[in-house]
């Protein structure tokens, strides 16, 4: 008897089968008239307030790219007019004083530890030494150190992208995404390049995937385009190439193979360069000594490098320009490249601020005339390009952004030479980064 009532009871009988169709029905009359109770939300576009953040984020890092340059801008005119030997006192008294700056106020730290915080830090960029890093960077750069201001701009709108997260109380990736777009907003100020700057704000950060941040991709747009706009109006920059290169006419599918060949040599100067900055990273490191006192010895070796070669003092910006209209002996070119690389290293170890990716394009224009006067009938624009873009993939591992980069910036407009040259300098890179950060937690392990 017990058998037979627990099967009536599980039997589907047809009162059974209406009370379930009731009670559905039911259950979806009470979800209709809480979405009833619910204020009316209608938006058929992508469109959302998150792209105010990102926006109101663009607007506030191209303002205060837009500054650094006037100050830096000023700073610079002031200083270059010290010419001859007074550029080494110059470079050394403004070297004690950045030092001073990173001593008392703080050290705002480099480029690696960037990468760290937004990699491992939850996309945290710390504030807190930004004085620091704008005071000692307008010091460092004004006065003719070999670093640009790319580094100090993207460390100062990366943390001001992460206190806007703060502030609107975002967290994990939204936080993290906030900050990368900080930081593609700053570098975008100084190139002109939207898409790149974006790019490179998600490229520098992890060297084997750079989709792995790639939720941050369309954030780090915007941010990039409305900086871009209000730098632009502050600076009056207006559109076309910083560079100006001669016009680069396609003769056939050797090009491409000349921008690889190009590349194996300006790859085998990124491995020069990060092997002098070791070496003199071992030197400046070998006795414990005050970051004022390295600055200070720092900026006496670059006043002197800067006595004997005036075009490796600055980081390029304008020197590159100087350089190809310039009628250099094949002599002369070689010693402007080889010290050039030597100031880069000394202003990266010595404890000034600054960054390495428009030196590096000069280092690369500089090797471009090398080749182009040993065999003159290759295509200069072609050298100087390929070089440009395979020594920097080769140090920054960034050889997408590198492309965008380098045909906004010369007026290249094929891309596929210089992705060749990209590609070929990123393959050739150690397999150590010079970015230490960059590392895998199981390279980091292993070394």
């Amino acid at each position: 008897m017990g058998v037979e009532k627990i099967k009536t009871t599980h039997t589907n009988t047809p009162e059974n089968n209406s009370k379930a169709v009731k009670l559905k029905r039911r259950r979806k009359l009470v979800t209709y008239l809480n979405i009833l109770d619910q204020p009316v939300r209608f938006n058929p576009f992508v469109f959302s307030r998150t792209f105010m953040l990102w926006a109101l984020l663009g607007l506030i890092g191209g303002v205060i790219a837009g500054v650094y340059w006037i100050v830096l801008e000023f700073l610079t005119h002031q200083l270059a007019f010290f010419s001859g030997w007074q550029v080494i006192p110059v470079m050394a008294i403004c070297g004690l004083l950045a030092g001073f700056i990173i001593h008392y106020i703080g050290d705002p730290g480099e480029i690696h530890l960037i990468v760290n915080n937004i990699r491992f830090n939850k996309g945290k960029l710390d504030p807190k030494n930004n004085p620091s890093m704008v005071l000692s960077s307008l010091l460092c750069i004004a006065s003719g150190g070999s670093l640009g201001p790319e580094a100090p701009l993207v460390q100062v709108t990366g943390s001001t992208g992460t206190w806007l997260g703060k502030l609107f109380r975002l967290k994990g990736e939204e936080l993290r995404s906030l900050s990368i777009a900080g930081m593609a907003s700053g570098f975008t100020a100084l190139f002109g390049a939207p898409l790149g700057g974006s790019l490179f704000s998600l490229e520098i950060l992890h060297h084997k995937h750079a989709v792995e941040y790639y939720k941050a991709i369309i954030p780090a747009f915007v941010a990039s385009c409305f900086s871009y706009l209000v730098f632009a109006l502050i600076v009056h920059l207006g559109l076309g190439p910083t560079w100006d290169l001669s016009a680069y006419e396609y003769s056939g599918i050797f090009d491409f193979g000349h921008a690889v060949l190009f590349a194996i040599i300006g790859a085998a100067f990124g491995w020069t360069f990060i092997f002098c900055t070791k070496f003199f990273k071992t030197v400046f490191e070998k006795r414990p000594i005050p970051i004022y006192v390295k600055t200070l010895i720092g900026g006496i070796l670059l006043g002197v490098i800067a006595f004997y070669f005036p075009i490796t003092r600055y980081f390029g910006h304008y020197e590159i320009n100087e350089l190809l209209n310039g009628n250099f002996s094949m002599t002369l070119l070689f010693a402007i490249l080889i010290f050039k690389i030597i100031a880069i290293s000394i202003t990266v170890t010595s404890g000034w601020r600054g960054g390495f990716i428009i030196p590096l394009f000069f280092v690369g224009a500089t090797l471009g005339l090398i080749i182009h006067q040993l065999f003159p009938s290759i295509n200069l624009t072609l050298a100087i390009v390929s070089c440009m873009a395979a020594i920097n993939a080769c140090v920054t591992r960034t050889p997408m952004s590198t492309t965008i980069l380098l045909a906004t910036l010369t007026g290249f407009g094929h891309f596929i030479p210089i992705l060749f040259a990209s590609l070929t300098g990123y393959f050739l890179a150690p397999r150590i980064p010079f970015i230490s950060s960059q590392m895998e937690k199981e390279e980091k392990i292993m070394t």
